[in-house]
């Protein structure tokens, strides 16, 4: 066999220098030793046997490498961080059990009393909330700020910033933030540039490249992409991936299940296959919608109307992602009717999901942050969040169009 069989968890068959949907599909699945099996097992173990006092007592100290505890490591979940951070280009990943257990360790892994954030206004609420009602309670201090802006950047950071948080494409809104020029005005203050890249996915988008220190996925969303598996990956140096691990894994217990750990390597081997065609749907939708006089406002990175689309054409790849945002010509009571009418597009929550999914921000996602917040946020009462999937466009665009129509009749 011409295929190297590696042993080791999270090995690969070694075929040399990789391109990114090969990567996608081959590393960190090796050969089942035993077996021959293509797909590594499933190991639901909560605990794993020592071969002798000595190993136990070495396994411990850290002096070897082994399986101990379901909390600290399991070959399935293993396998998955180590195809995500190929596909990212890192040393290392720890996978979480959800998204929000990422975003929790990514913070809590720099932060203490005295510490400041720094974020944008274009924020997930809960990852808002995370930083007003919790982090705040500990003596952790806090500012959004408008991030396309540089100079309010440069002006909100201090001695004390710790962390400056990114998350491009923002969440509803779909601002782009230049990372490059935050990783450096972050380095300027010694603070960590962390990006939460969910929207792009490692498909879409590489920040390490960029100069962040750190990514986080909701990988429930386009990683997972079959909205059945809830996860959460942190990504970068081995050193940082290290410290989320022992607060937000080892120490809270948001530890991934090896199942869902499972499907989520399931679903990044077809991540490229997905993203190429939800982003073209979605680059075809936005465009359409935009020249719909029953249309107010889109929001696409892929649009030359987007402001930051030059910033997004240099820093994304392969396509500008499955997110498009809009607002209907008659606001909020234009906006239930066409919800209400909708019959492909699926009213529901999440995103990156194979069906095509549509949410009223500011009654769902976005409905704990404060209505100023919101506001400053650009994510109006009328502003509807559509995650496009791989369906055929054109059922898509029949659908959308019906459900104008709905909105436009009183």
């Amino acid at each position: 066999m011409a295929r190297e069989v590696l042993a080791a968890a999270g090995g690969a068959w070694y075929l040399g220098p990789m391109r990114w949907n090969t990567l996608a599909v081959h590393a960190g699945d090796g050969i089942d030793p035993v077996t021959g099996a293509l797909d590594g097992p499933l190991v639901h173990s909560s605990a794993f046997a020592f071969e002798t006092a000595a190993d136990a007592a070495a396994q411990f100290a850290g002096e070897r490498e082994g399986f101990i505890y379901g909390r600290w490591r399991n070959p399935t979940t293993e396998a998955f961080e180590a195809k995500v951070a190929k596909l990212e280009g890192a040393d290392a990943a720890v996978a979480t059990a959800s998204g929000m257990a990422a975003i929790f360790g990514a913070l809590a892994a720099h932060l203490e009393a005295g510490g400041h954030v720094l974020a944008p206004r274009g924020i997930y609420a809960e990852t808002a909330k995370l930083l007003r009602t919790h982090f705040e309670r500990f003596g952790v201090r806090f500012d959004f700020v408008d991030m396309t802006d540089l100079a309010a950047v440069e002006a909100a950071l201090g001695a004390d910033t710790r962390v400056v948080w990114c998350e491009t494409p923002a969440n509803p809104t779909l601002a782009v933030y230049d990372i490059a020029a935050l990783a450096e005005r972050a380095r300027s203050v010694g603070a960590a540039l962390v990006v939460d890249s969910t929207f792009a996915t490692p498909y879409h988008q590489h920040p390490l490249e960029l100069g962040a220190d750190l990514v986080v996925h909701s990988a429930t969303k386009g990683i997972g992409g079959h909205g059945d598996a809830l996860g959460g990956v942190a990504v970068g140096s081995r050193e940082k991936v290290d410290a989320v691990r022992s607060v937000a894994v080892r120490a809270a217990g948001g530890v991934l299940a090896p199942h869902n750990a499972w499907m989520l390597s399931r679903g990044l081997r077809t991540l490229g296959l997905r993203m190429e065609r939800s982003s073209a749907n979605a680059q075809e939708l936005a465009q359409r919608l935009e020249a719909d006089e029953r249309i107010a406002r889109v929001f696409y990175p892929g649009l030359a109307s987007h402001p930051q689309h030059s910033v997004a054409a240099r820093q994304m790849k392969r396509g500008f992602g499955a997110l498009v945002a809009f607002e209907l010509v008659g606001g909020l009571p234009a906006g239930r009717r066409a919800y209400d009418a909708f019959e492909v597009l699926t009213r529901a929550v999440s995103l990156g999901d194979l069906r095509t999914l549509v949410s009223h921000p500011a009654s769902t996602t976005h409905f704990s942050m404060p209505a100023a917040q919101r506001a400053a946020a650009g994510i109006s009462d009328g502003l509807f969040r559509m995650s496009v999937g791989v369906e055929d466009v054109e059922d898509l665009w029949e659908d959308l169009d019906r459900a104008m129509g709905a909105a436009a009749r009183p």
